[in-house]
């Protein structure tokens, strides 16, 4: 496990070429082993401009290697608070060089799911970047209205995707852990993009399936819309996870945004919050 980056309860961005606006957020980050694993094999990075989770797979250590290799090269990538999806789409491929290096070395097949929000800006305007790639997810709430932005990139996803089965069938379904997109396993990355504009109100939560497949996404709504600030959310997110069976490595993240002065609203930017249409970036 690798934890990159410290909670903050107001820090202020100033936005290039807005006449020294500011947007202020606040986010908290947390990670448990859980109540059933002997490692904790999630990595998590909040500091400007990537707030992210990743939850690593593989025997012994493999998953653990594989996770931390996408947040630290997310973290050398940092040259300010906004970032260019080309810089994050440079830290993945690293990454996946960096875990077929040591795939190479071990007889154990090694990956990780990542997903996150990323700052950065379209037309001189903050927006957040949303990618995912597996089954980690991002949700968004705002005016108490929970959306989940992401798609799981899953066997389960595809199947209610299909209508063989209801969200709520998969799950339990036996196929739940398997994936369809990961970084590692000789894969290179294949992220989905969603487009958040940066509003006021808006609340970003970074998630590993350890928290999602112990608690519904009705009762994360609750705990996102109780009023709490972000370091006491986090806290009660991953406490429900662990009450609930702590089956595996849970970690969150709670991003709020408290006063983007000057940024775009939902009509400049043509993406609403809960808008999952993907928007790739080329």
């Amino acid at each position: 496990m690798t934890q990159i980056g410290q909670d903050e309860q107001a820090h202020s961005l100033t936005i290039p070429g807005q006449d020294g606006r500011p947007v202020t957020l606040a986010w908290a980050a947390l990670t448990d082993t859980g109540r059933r694993r002997q490692q904790n094999q999630d990595s998590v990075l909040a500091r400007p401009p990537y707030f992210v989770v990743a939850d690593g797979m593989g025997g012994h250590a493999a998953g653990d290697v594989a996770s931390d290799a996408v947040v630290k090269r997310l973290a050398q990538r940092v040259t300010g608070e906004f970032a260019e999806p080309a810089d994050l789409i440079g830290a993945l491929h690293d990454a996946a060089a960096d875990i077929a290096d040591y795939s190479r070395e071990s007889t154990l097949g090694t990956g990780t799911t990542v997903t996150g929000a990323v700052l950065t800006l379209v037309d001189g305007a903050p927006q957040w970047l949303v990618f995912n790639i597996g089954d980690s997810r991002v949700y968004a709430q705002m005016d108490g209205v929970l959306s989940q932005v992401t798609v799981d990139h899953s066997v389960v996803q595809q199947l209610v995707d299909a209508g063989t089965i209801t969200k709520e069938q998969a799950e339990q379904h036996p196929d739940s852990n398997m994936i369809t997109r990961a970084v590692g396993f000789n894969e290179l990355p294949s992220p989905d993009y969603w487009m958040l504009p940066m509003l006021p109100g808006l609340r970003l939560l970074v998630c590993s399936d350890g928290l999602t497949k112990e608690v519904r996404d009705e009762e994360i709504a609750l705990h996102l819309r109780s009023g709490a600030d972000a370091a006491s959310t986090a806290r009660t997110l991953v406490q429900r996870a662990l009450e609930l069976g702590g089956r595996d490595n849970v970690t969150v993240i709670v991003l709020d945004v408290l006063a983007p002065e000057g940024a775009a609203d939902a009509d400049e930017t043509g993406a609403a919050v809960g808008d999952t249409r993907p928007r790739r970036r080329r």
